[in-house]
């Protein structure tokens, strides 16, 4: 930008403002324009984004800031365009010349150091009689309406630095509102935390050193006795010296996030604690991993030590605080800082028994349903507590029991709304068939070829090392030899010549020769088939004693099965299916009937050809 008779000086503004007053080079150049104008500056401000202050002080005065945005977009693209060979610089309109005349003036009438974002809105809303002042008008928003809405997001702030904007309603900006929450049912119920909710109360409501601290392990609950806190003051089931008031979470995060200057941490939080304090105890303050603040991060001569910050607050009583932390956080940062510590009182957060895990699991049962859009059964409650207290000994009730509650029915609705995990099983298997058509075996090996070093390597030159390694090979080749001679008595010699044929026909001898020895399987006998179906039966034994049955089977069944399932072609497979489907299936279908219930016998017996269930 230029101008023969007008200069600006950036010692002269805030970092946001001096970045606006930047932009407005680009903007002419977008559209084409050979001035910069006060419209220009308005975009620059606006697209600092929803949490910059231009856009936050009109909104507080009612305007809707996407509809001007693209309101101004309209009426720059209708301006005179720049004639073709004008210079890269753009011109200082008159208009935004006057503008920033009328934001130095501001920044003196306000008793500011620096000229600052809202200083340049309302120098524009003064001097902009082309587009802004008609604008705004139509919305019944004038420069009066502005300057007091400028006054309410300011408060009784000053501009002393280079980054006053982040200052400005600090309160709202860092925190989160508990108490507004709780109000549109948005908190989620606290159960069998009412002794805890109590003591906060009890200390909150002290004269002095009423501050409480809650101590305990992670996942224990201990924000959400807080919340529990924020739902009772709306309620009003708390003391009249509590009653009315606002329970805000301070966010850290935020809170820290672009405090990249020495000093930015420190005036945030002192701003925070300035709203707080003009509140005149009408805010109690709740700090989530209170030692991150206090205490840590005490480098660089004492450059984000909040807690020298906290500590004049809490020990003149301007400020309710509520921290939370474990135990050995506390020692660690908190109790070695005697001022501090004794500035707070605690309570101490024992984690949850099973039973009182499951209560606090049926009293959020509701919500979980509504977001998943699932159905949970009391009995799926219980073993998430009972079973989460079992195998995850390295975290806490009822965190993790909750936790085990939202992963399985999140993992519910993707099975409801995708495809089924049979499907993906099969395609996993079909894969994998895929795999095992490497060929060793073929005219050429295309899949690959174990050396007589021991290494596999495929046709991508990829390598397996198989020294120290067995390889063993199936083959069904012969299968049928042993059928057909299983009756004869000198068929362990004949099965043998006949299967070792088909093996000399069908392989090459650079492979035949290389086999160490050939091990020949006969067909299983009945004998054979019912150790196997001890076995089978032994596993549903086992699976139904998990489930608190016992099961009793009588040796005709065994016969049953084995001369039902007895195909010598076929081998032992036969002999799972009969087994699942007519014991398993029939077993389940009376458990689900109700037939049989929980730490009853389930009795197995023989009558008139088939298979007979009954209590034993």
């Amino acid at each position: 930008m230029s101008d023969e008779e007008y200069t600006i000086n950036s010692d002269d503004y805030t970092e946001k403002a001096w970045e606006a007053i930047t932009t407005l080079n680009k903007i002419g150049e977008k559209y084409e324009s050979a001035y910069v104008e006060a419209e220009m500056l308005l975009l620059a401000l606006l697209n600092d984004g929803p949490e910059g202050l231009a856009q936050r002080i009109l909104k507080e005065s009612g305007i809707d800031t996407d509809l001007l945005m693209q309101e101004i977009d309209e009426y720059l693209k209708k301006q005179p365009k720049m004639p073709s060979g004008f210079g890269e610089q753009k011109i200082l309109g008159r208009t935004l010349q006057a503008v920033l005349s009328t934001s130095k003036r501001l920044k003196k009438e306000f008793h500011d150091e620096y000229i600052s974002i809202e200083h340049l809105l309302l120098g524009i809303i003064a001097e902009d009689s082309k587009f802004t002042r008609p604008w705004l008008l139509r919305y019944n928003v004038n420069y009066e309406k502005v300057k007091k809405a400028t006054e309410r997001v300011r408060g009784k702030k000053k501009v002393t630095s280079k980054t006053p904007e982040m200052t400005y309603q600090a309160l709202e900006k860092y925190s989160r509102d508990l108490t507004a929450l709780a109000r549109a049912g948005k908190l989620d119920p606290v159960i069998g935390r009412d002794t805890e909710i109590r003591r906060a109360i009890q200390i909150l409501s002290r004269r002095t050193k009423n501050n409480p601290i809650l101590l305990g392990d992670p996942g224990v609950g201990k924000t959400a006795i807080v919340e529990g806190l924020a739902i009772k003051i709306v309620q009003g089931d708390v003391p009249d010296s509590l009653k009315g008031r606002k329970l805000v979470s301070l966010d850290l995060s935020s809170l820290i996030a672009g405090a990249k200057y020495r000093g930015d941490f420190e005036e945030r939080l002192k701003s925070i604690l300035k709203e707080v304090q003009d509140a005149e105890g009408q805010v109690v303050m709740f700090i989530d991993e209170i030692h991150t603040v206090v205490g840590a991060g005490a480098v660089a001569e004492g450059a984000l030590d909040a807690g020298n910050i906290l500590k004049p607050m809490l020990a003149r009583g301007e400020l309710r605080c509520i921290g939370a932390t474990t135990v050995s956080e506390y020692r660690q940062f908190i109790e070695k800082d005697k001022a501090l510590e004794r500035r707070f009182q605690q309570i101490l957060v024992e984690q949850p028994s099973v039973d009182e895990a499951i209560s606090i699991l049926r009293g959020l049962k509701e919500r979980y349903e509504v977001h998943h859009g699932v159905r949970i059964l009391d009995s799926a409650l219980i073993q998430a507590a009972v079973l989460s207290d079992r195998y995850i000994s390295y975290r806490f009730l009822p965190d993790k029991a909750i936790d085990l509650i939202d992963e399985a029915a999140s993992n519910l609705k993707i099975q409801l709304s995708s495809k089924p995990i049979q499907l993906d099983n099969i395609e996993k298997q079909l894969v994998q068939l895929e795999m095992e058509k490497i060929s060793i075996l073929g005219d050429s090996p295309r899949g690959g070829a174990v050396s007589r070093e021991g290494k596999l390597t495929d046709t991508k030159g990829n390598l397996a090392n198989f020294r120290n390694t067995i390889i063993i090979f199936t083959s069904n080749l012969g299968s049928q030899s042993i059928l057909d001679l299983a009756n004869d008595p000198n068929k362990k010699e004949k099965i043998k010549e006949q299967v070792m044929k088909s093996v000399r026909e069908t392989f090459r001898p650079e492979f035949y020769n290389r086999i160490d020895d050939h091990v020949i399987f006969d067909s299983l006998s009945k004998k054979e088939l019912k150790q196997i179906a001890n076995i089978e039966i032994e596993k549903v034994a086992n699976r139904l004693i998990d489930k608190n049955f016992k099961i009793s089977i009588d040796d005709a069944v065994f016969s049953y099965i084995v001369d039902k399932a007895y195909d010598p072609a076929f081998g032992a497979r036969p002999l799972k299916r009969v087994i699942q489907s007519e014991i398993e299936t029939e077993i389940a279908i009376r458990i689900l009937n109700e037939t049989f219930v929980e730490n009853d016998t389930i009795r197995v017996s023989l009558k008139d050809g088939a298979l007979h269930f009954s209590k034993g």
